[in-house]
């Protein structure tokens, strides 16, 4: 079976160090899907804007080096980052992009359809995308809450860490000529916590890329709570133009 590219996710995630780990329409963060020359065709996408959520079937095209076929050769067993990169989970029970195939799935928010201006080709404008730019996507689809919703589901052991964030505290003049959405994102993303688990070191200074500006971070007093949540705070330091 040949997958055909019918679009690509065009964002400000130009690196893959702090893409969110799971799709999360709340955080704001825009993705453009723009279709390619032999699919961008209106009568594809109608009837699409009934729909709030869509459901992308794309390639990790960058999970190692600059192609798929660089990939390192599958292993049942793998290391999720948020268990600490040390505990070994079957590869079917995680999302880890190192897989048989490199495929993945993401649920996102539809914001709107458009015709680009410049280019003609057609766009999907979605949130909450956890996809890097230039990612190819094979699939669209809608999704539909009485069938795709189990509001009673068990998350197995990522539900320790499901509603893990943390505080972000800016340096004094620190982000005063970002514009404000580029902001907004970057306060998202470092909220998430981008950091495998096993990098606690307070005083380790992390640099992450996104939109063009480069951040430079900290992450203090960051453990664990008596009643299990984790909690930290993230202090920008500085955030430059590329």
């Amino acid at each position: 079976m040949t997958l055909k590219v019918i679009a690509y996710a065009r964002n400000g995630f130009t690196d893959k160090f702090g893409i969110p780990r799971q799709s999360r329409e709340e955080s704001g963060i825009e993705t453009r899907i723009v279709f390619e020359p032999e699919y961008s065709v209106p009568e594809a996408l109608r009837g699409i804007d009934g729909f709030s959520h869509l459901w992308l079937l794309w390639g990790f095209s960058k999970v190692q080096g600059d192609d798929v076929t660089c990939a390192r050769e599958w292993s049942p067993t793998v290391r999720p980052p948020r268990l600490g990169g040390n505990k070994r989970m079957g590869v079917f029970a995680t999302r880890s992009p190192f897989r048989p195939n490199p495929i993945g799935l993401t649920s996102v928010r539809l914001i709107g359809v458009k015709a680009n201006g410049e280019s003609g080709r057609m766009e999907l404008i979605v949130s909450g995308a956890d996809l890097l730019d230039g990612t190819p996507i094979y699939d669209i689809k809608p999704y539909l809450s009485f069938s795709d919703s189990h509001p009673d589901a068990a998350n197995g052991f990522a539900e320790a860490t499901a509603d893990y964030t943390l505080e972000v505290r800016m340096a004094d003049e620190c982000g005063r000529d970002v514009p404000d959405k580029v902001l907004h994102d970057i306060t998202e993303i470092l909220r998430q916590d981008p950091r495998p688990a096993y990098q606690d070191d307070p005083t380790r200074e992390y640099k992450m890329d996104y939109a063009g500006w480069r951040v430079t971070f900290v992450v203090e007093a960051n453990g664990k709570e008596p009643n299990g949540n984790y909690s930290g705070t993230v202090l920008v330091r500085k955030i430059e133009k590329i």
